[in-house]
């Protein structure tokens, strides 16, 4: 019988230490990476930060504690805050008939989503303002109110939510539902109980961008707000009108504010979308 070999296999050429990594770009991706990212995003927002602090600490606490200053950042924050519930609403409801249903001229209505993203933001001020304004053609007068502002923003700031939970419920698995609704399940459980906890981190990521871009706007409502202080204008009128009357540092404090509201905003939808994310798959 013929001995079986017991020669050991070659030595592996892979120098001692080396690891087979796939889909990186090394340490100089890396540093063109950050490099990119530090002179578009960081060296403004502290060249931005170094500014409202020229006065000092009392000239920036002063800036931003101003009545002008707080009456426009309470506007700003309480408009934004329910143009990011209309769009959670409006905007789940949007991407579910774009997924689940099929009508004529849905390919269109997809389109036209992504409408505010393309359209010089002054320009759906005008149009809002014809429609809306003073000669309105339907006879209803949103000039110069805050209802006009959310209308506005409620335009700029729809398709966060609608792109946000669109591509999760197209993933989303038919067959969970159709058990559900073979179990006796109404619509309405189905959605509570099966949908919407899957829906739940995408929804609060585009509501958190909603709310992060109507904060900072200003072309949607310089025109259909009618920038009355302490009544319909917004923190970024503010801010223009801080520099029109050479006031640098002060419109430079009222934006770091702002910066520092959406930032905050941002990490705490995120840490919530996280947790939400994270009981879903514990639940599978």
């Amino acid at each position: 019988m013929s001995e079986q070999s017991t020669a050991p296999a070659p030595p592996s050429r892979r120098r001692p230490g080396w690891t087979k990594v796939t889909g990186t770009v090394g340490p100089l991706g890396i540093g063109v990476a950050m490099l990119w990212l530090s002179v578009i995003v960081l060296l403004p927002l502290a060249a931005l930060t170094v500014t409202s602090f020229e006065d000092g600490l009392s000239g920036f606490w002063d800036a931003v504690t101003s009545p002008a200053a707080l009456a426009s950042l309470r506007i700003t924050v309480w408009v934004s805050a329910i143009v990011a519930v209309i769009n959670v609403v409006m905007g789940t409801l949007i991407a579910w008939v774009l997924v689940r249903d099929e009508f004529p001229g849905k390919r269109i209505v997809n389109a036209l989503i992504d409408l505010p993203f393309a359209l010089p933001t002054i320009v759906a001020s005008i149009v809002l303002l014809s429609l809306y304004g003073p000669n309105s053609p339907i006879d209803v007068h949103l000039n110069a109110t805050q209802p006009g502002l959310v209308v506005a923003l409620a335009f700029v700031t729809l398709p966060f939510v609608v792109r946000s939970v669109q591509p999760v419920l197209i993933e989303t698995d038919r067959e969970v539902e159709q058990a559900a609704a073979s179990l006796g399940a109404s619509n309405w459980v189905i959605f509570r109980k099966v949908v919407l906890p899957t829906l739940t981190p995408a929804i609060i990521s585009g509501a958190g961008l909603a709310f992060a871009r109507a904060i900072g706007e200003y072309g949607s409502v310089v025109l259909i707000g009618g920038n009355i202080p302490r009544e319909t204008q917004m923190a970024s009128q503010l801010i223009q009108q801080k520099i029109e009357i050479d006031r640098p540092v002060d419109a430079a404090a009222i934006s770091v504010v702002l910066l520092l509201i959406a930032f905050a905003t941002l990490l705490v939808l995120r840490v919530l979308a996280g947790r939400a994310q994270r009981r879903e798959e514990q639940s599978l």
